[in-house]
């Protein structure tokens, strides 16, 4: 039974997921269950997208949990990939719109909003304000967002208290670590954006996160994620060239749109998905066009 902490935090992360979305983004999650029948277990609705009001020209974020991998996928090697360096990231349109969505189990997507992960991929992300926007049913729905719940308080603790910090800094300092892990294109000012974006949630979010941190908790260790963490975006970048169809596209398009630059895919780059998604990268690092 979750103590009271546990609890009110579980309650927050439930009323915050069940709130409406663009019909047409509920249509879409839907749509990408409906691709994984007998599989599919939960859709989730995350990023930018969610501030704002047109979506219209722009790239929705889906997290599909499903059973399990082997049950997800006719090929074993798309299993193994997933298994291997999770998620799996695909492309998908509907309804005139686009999106991508990534594939976890629901074993690894409660495991990777916790503590036991130094992976800050999805709980930093789910920390963040998402819509639970279509499950197969209500045992989906219930661990879906208990494992949402982990999130908050895991990046908390990640980053460490700060005697007389206020409950605002302390976010935004532990998303500016986040930030720092993984490959980004996003301004240096990225990681306040995300908080003052919606101020008064993550004030209301504070106390109850910050009492489900477990005792035993301990910061610290970010040296060690940046290596593993740039490490880690290098491998996927270099998987979702062979399981992302126009991955090389979309990597471009997202830098451009983040970072301000105007790639051009050229012909080769197509042809040869991988060795210029790696080039790419390496050369936008050097520049610090992405850190």
């Amino acid at each position: 039974m979750p103590d009271q902490s546990v609890s009110d935090l579980i309650d927050l992360v439930r009323a915050e997921l069940a709130t409406p979305v663009d019909p047409r983004a509920a249509a879409m999650a839907a749509a990408i269950a409906a691709q994984y029948s007998g599989s599919a277990r939960a859709v989730l609705f995350y990023g930018s997208c969610l501030r704002e009001s047109e979506l219209d020209g722009l790239m929705l974020d889906f997290y599909l949990i499903v059973s399990d991998y082997s049950d997800a996928y006719p090929k074993r090697w798309m299993a193994a990939a997933n298994s291997l360096i999770p998620p799996n990231v695909f492309p998908f349109q509907s309804g005139g719109l686009i999106a991508k969505y990534a594939v976890l189990s629901e074993a690894d997507f409660d495991r990777l909003n916790g503590a036991e992960t130094r992976n800050v991929s999805v709980w930093a992300r789910f920390a963040q304000p998402s819509r639970l926007v279509w499950a197969v049913d209500d045992t989906a729905r219930d661990r879906a967002v208990a494992a949402v719940a982990r999130a908050a308080p895991t990046l908390l603790a990640a980053a460490g208290r700060v005697d007389g910090e206020a409950p605002l800094d302390w976010w935004r300092r532990a998303f500016s670590l986040t930030y720092s892990v993984e490959l980004r294109a996003e301004r240096t000012n990225r990681a306040q954006s995300v908080v003052d974006a919606d101020a008064e949630r993550y004030a209301r979010f504070s106390l109850p996160a910050i009492a489900a941190i477990s005792a035993d908790a301990r910061g610290g260790g970010w040296a060690r994620r940046r290596l593993e963490g740039k490490a880690l975006s290098i491998a996927r970048l270099a998987k979702a060239s062979l399981t992302y169809a126009g991955g090389i596209d979309y990597l471009a398009w997202k830098i451009n749109r983040h970072a301000g630059t105007k790639i051009e895919i050229k012909p080769w780059q197509r042809r040869w998905p991988l060795v210029a998604a790696l080039t790419l990268v390496l050369r936008l690092m050097k520049s610090g066009a992405i850190r």
